[in-house]
């Protein structure tokens, strides 16, 4: 997502398009580019087994903490950009594209069920040599986030979970359409890719046309896997096993929903406060289901106090 004003980024790719005539694919890879780097960011991969694995990082790393960034259902490594940029300076940055998703391989087989994504996360992690960190993730991975909390303590220092997924004791608009047959978070067709982006968000972002194009042919591309994903999140009946296991984190839990959630009630944020102990809640007026990209300097201020406040009692 792009995070300069509209008329920065307008006049970025005018003088691309100008001076080097660029396909629109270009145009997309030299704006991702350039918003990686302005955050401090850059691309790498690592092969474990059959699977390739894309992540960012910080392009000079630092003495500081660091911090695994998991994305949601759908969504990507860069959907952390933007907050990530408020924490390069002083942490070491790595935005996991998890299998099925992102640059990452997308076998159908794999297995997507919640409890199984951690166990590829554990994978991930161990290969690229983190064994202690902040973790926060967004919807699908802030589910996650709080399952790898619970399972791999000794390895979290806090845990930052974003309008998570996991507990629906308060249904949504999604839960009503999806029981309708109509899915927004998996595009089918041209112009789905902009009702998922007016869905998700209640801060409605600006993104230049050729940029905008090239995502929506990346979602559609990837209609197959996130059916089998979503499916194996849907039918995996996890709530209550859900709901046993967080309740045994013991690291220190920070939940951020935005009020204006329309993937999943923002009510549930209360279900998880009693579920887990210790965890603080706090709600976004005004956002919607991705606060990390609506409200990029907030979410890092609540993170950087939270994370200030639990080190100093650790002292």
């Amino acid at each position: 997502m792009l995070q300069k004003s509209p008329c920065t980024v307008f006049f970025l790719l005018l003088s691309i398009v100008l001076l080097s005539a660029c396909s629109r694919h270009d145009i997309y890879q030299k704006a991702i580019d350039f918003e990686r780097s302005t955050a401090g960011l850059e691309a790498a991969s690592i092969t474990l087994g059959e699977l390739d694995i894309a992540y960012l990082r910080n392009a000079e790393m630092n003495s500081g903490d660091t911090i695994v960034m998991v994305h949601g259902f759908g969504a990507n490594k860069d959907n952390w950009t933007r907050m990530a940029r408020e924490l390069t300076d002083k942490f070491n940055v790595y935005a996991i594209d998890l299998p099925g998703h992102g640059e990452s391989s997308k076998p159908l087989d794999l297995g997507y069920r919640l409890e199984q994504q951690v166990a590829h996360l554990a994978r991930i992690l161990q290969a690229l040599d983190i064994a202690e960190m902040h973790m926060m993730g967004n919807s699908m991975g802030g589910a996650i986030t709080a399952l790898y909390a619970a399972t791999y303590p000794e390895q979290i220092k806090t845990a930052v979970l974003f309008d998570p997924a996991g507990i629906l004791e308060y249904e949504s608009e999604l839960f009503d359409l999806v029981a309708a047959g109509d899915n927004p978070l998996i595009p089918s067709k041209p112009g789905d890719f902009e009702r998922l982006m007016d869905f998700a968000l209640e801060k409605k972002l600006f993104i230049p046309w050729p940029v905008l194009g090239v995502m929506e042919e990346q979602v559609l591309a990837n209609q197959t896997i996130n059916e089998v994903i979503f499916a194996a999140i849907r039918d995996a009946d996890l709530e209550p096993d859900f709901r046993t296991v967080i309740a045994r984190i013991e690291d220190p839990v920070l939940i951020v929903w935005g009020k204006e959630d329309r993937v999943i009630d923002y009510r549930n944020g209360d279900v998880f406060v009693d579920t887990i102990p210790g965890a603080q809640l706090k709600i976004l007026d005004g956002i919607g289901h991705v606060p990390m990209i609506e409200a990029p300097e907030e979410s890092a201020r609540l993170f950087l106090e939270f994370a200030e406040s639990h080190a100093l009692k650790a002292e």
